[in-house]
């Protein structure tokens, strides 16, 4: 018997360009999986993995050489004329490299750390830096792998090559080539789409074509009636949108949709028809509803009328509509469990860029990507989205579904490592998690994102850890007690240090993602935030952070309620395609810039042990005037946690 109605609709989910090379982006391993639990034969592909993959060969190495021999000499940069200098013997090891990256040549890091095998560019520059700064070192790297780390030291040295090789893609295809983003600025909060649609009208280049010809051959492989693009970042809307101007020139007739993290937060007002000359449907927030409510319109079981949280372009007007049929949500335990079957699990390439244990998790090894839970529980923070559905629909799912998931996965894919990709982990779900991960036996690595608050005890904490915790992120933000109350985190600086070395001293790494910018903040507000870093540091609380800019969002309290927090918002022009960020006057008129390349080095520094002993004040040599001096005492986080409990 044939199949009917939606059961009928051959789905293909993609990934773009681009996102990361160690692992997949969950996204489609969601999508696929919960179809296939509504009889839908859905499959997916990781087209930002394929398209590195082909471009790193011989053959495209071959091409990339042509390019960049067709330089004007004025076009022609250090690493181009490197990369020609260089071509056979990055023709001879580039295949080598990638097998040593993907697991499949481990004996190919004696070679590679002898620095003699692999021809080395700009970014090898760092290594020769370090021995600038520490004569008295002969081994650059030694600090970090001493003598037995061969297998990360080779890594680390294959990422630079690698590095290297984008920089050529870089310098002589695309300025706008990044490993992890591609074409960003064309779409980051762009009230217009006109240089999106300059880039789209633009003969293809090699990227592109490269990106053309995988397309096709997805499409040969699977053919799908309904291709659906995912977009977590802005870094992949131009790809996803080349992806879609090459399905319809295949087959006009395949249905494409956008959807993903960026479609959520930025085009939440939808107005630009152009972005439909590729594009048929663009869906928001949560995907499995809305994706149910369009494949039984594609099959003629529902009126367009009925569509839900989607945007498509009506044929007669060649306006924009908006549909939100009303109709609830599925639930999260309900979801059904991801699945990564169709990708090339053993085709992701472990890469080591920072040379810090916590950060190389974001690249280093190939994790499932799991939930716990849908939103975040705390859902108060003033600098977040809280207005959106990603954040402010909460909703868990019990510790026996979640370990049901986590069994099926392993059994699917023989890997344990698993990164809880929450907001906001919540601990009571946390705690559950783990007493049933070992009440069941069921062995596992994970980290994932909380929220430094006082539940997580040290107890906790040695109970996480015996559940296979390996890491914790969290945020500290703005470090500074008066932000944070005004920041609504709930937390303050001496409690993080408390819960922090709680995680520390039962053997889980610990990152800090920490902000500057925030409305009101001062110069000494930020030199007093750094002493803070510093002594969390100094302390073993914590052994990464990332400081990031503020950015005020249109979603979140600050840009609802800018006069609660001291500002003045800019106005924004009318805009038919992205809006999220928003400018903002602050008048006490703090040179963020400069202090901001300040916490930068310092963060670089303390995240490879150097610095711990110097004044804070020594890394704001580009801000203008006297830097005061911190107000914080050198030992405030050691007696805070001498006093703890």
């Amino acid at each position: 018997m044939a199949t009917t109605g939606v059961s009928a609709l051959r789905v293909l989910s993609v990934i773009p360009p681009m996102t990361q090379l160690n692992t997949p982006y969950p996204s489609t391993a969601y999508l696929t999986g919960f179809l296939r639990s509504r009889g839908v034969p859905a499959v997916q592909e990781d087209l930002a993995l394929a398209l590195v993959l082909r471009l790193l060969t011989p053959e495209g190495l071959a091409l990339l050489r042509d390019e960049a021999a067709a330089l004007p000499p004025a076009r022609q940069t250090a690493q181009t004329r490197q990369f020609a200098d260089e071509y056979p013997r990055y023709l001879a090891t580039v295949g080598r490299v990638i097998a040593f990256l993907q697991g499949r040549d481990a004996t190919l890091a004696h070679r590679i750390a002898t620095r003699a095998f692999l021809p080395e560019g700009e970014r090898f520059r760092s290594l020769e830096i370090y021995g600038e700064l520490y004569p008295e070192d002969a081994d650059p790297l030694g600090w970090a792998f001493g003598v037995l780390g061969l297998q990360d030291r080779a890594r680390h040295l294959a990422t630079l090559y690698l590095n290297d090789l984008a920089d050529v893609l870089r310098d002589a295809v695309d300025p706008r080539f990044e490993f992890v983003r591609y074409a960003e600025s064309l779409a980051t909060s762009q009230p217009s789409f006109d240089p999106l649609a300059g880039a789209l009208a633009a003969p293809p280049n090699l990227i592109d074509r490269t990106l053309q010809a995988l397309t096709h051959e997805a499409l040969e492989r699977h053919r799908p009636q309904v291709v659906l693009l995912s977009v977590p970042f802005p870094g992949a809307v131009y790809a996803a949108l080349r992806i879609a101007q090459a399905i319809k020139a295949s087959d006009p007739a395949i249905v494409t949709v956008l959807g993903g993290g960026f479609v959520n937060t930025e085009l939440r007002e939808l107005a630009e028809p152009r972005l439909f000359e590729a594009i048929d449907y663009v869906t928001l927030d949560a995907g499995e509803r809305p994706l149910l409510a369009l494949l039984e319109h594609l099959a003629g079981e529902r009126a367009a009328s009925r569509l839900v949280r989607t945007f498509h372009r009506d044929a007669a007007t060649g306006q924009v509509q908006y549909t939100n049929w009303p109709e609830p949500d599925v639930p999260f335990d309900e979801i059904g469990t991801p699945t990564w079957d169709g990708l090339p699990l053993g085709d992701y390439l472990s890469l080591l860029d920072m040379l810090n244990p916590m950060n190389r998790l974001w690249s280093d090894g190939r994790w499932n990507k799991l939930t716990v839970a849908q939103g975040c529980y705390w859902k108060k923070c003033s600098f977040c989205d809280t207005s959106l559905d990603y954040i402010s629909r909460y909703e868990a799912a019990s510790a026996a579904t979640l370990v049901d998931r986590i069994e099926r996965i392993v059994d699917e894919t023989g890997q344990t490592g698993f990164h809880f990709v929450d907001e906001a982990a919540p601990p009571k779900a946390l705690r559950a998690l783990a007493e049933e991960l070992q009440r069941r036996r069921v062995e596992i690595s994970w980290w994932g994102n909380i929220r430094f608050e006082k539940t997580f005890t040290p107890a906790l904490a040695e109970a996480l850890a015996d559940s296979g915790c390996i890491a914790i992120s969290g945020g500290l933000e703005v470090a500074s007690d008066r932000l944070l109350a005004l920041m609504k985190k709930g937390v303050s600086v001496e409690q993080v240090a408390r819960v922090t070395k709680g995680f520390a001293d039962a053997g889980i790494l610990v990152h800090a993602y920490l902000m500057y910018g925030f409305p009101t903040q001062t110069v000494q507000d930020t030199v007093d935030a750094l002493e803070y870093v510093r002594q969390l540091f100094e302390n073993g609380c914590i052994h990464s952070g990332f400081f990031h800019r503020f950015a005020c969002t249109v979603h979140s309290p600050v840009g609802k309620n800018p006069g609660d927090y001291g500002i003045t918002l800019l106005p924004l022009p009318d805009s038919p395609f992205a809006k999220n960020d928003v400018g903002f006057i602050d008048p006490t008129g703090t040179d963020h810039d400069a202090l901001g390349r300040g916490l930068k080095k310092a963060i670089y520094n303390y995240m490879h042990g150097i610095g711990l002993d110097e004044d804070v004040r020594a890394w704001f040599t580009e801000v203008r005037g006297k830097v005061p001096r911190p107000t914080v005492a050198r030992r405030r986080i050691a007696s805070a946690l001498a006093t703890a409990g």
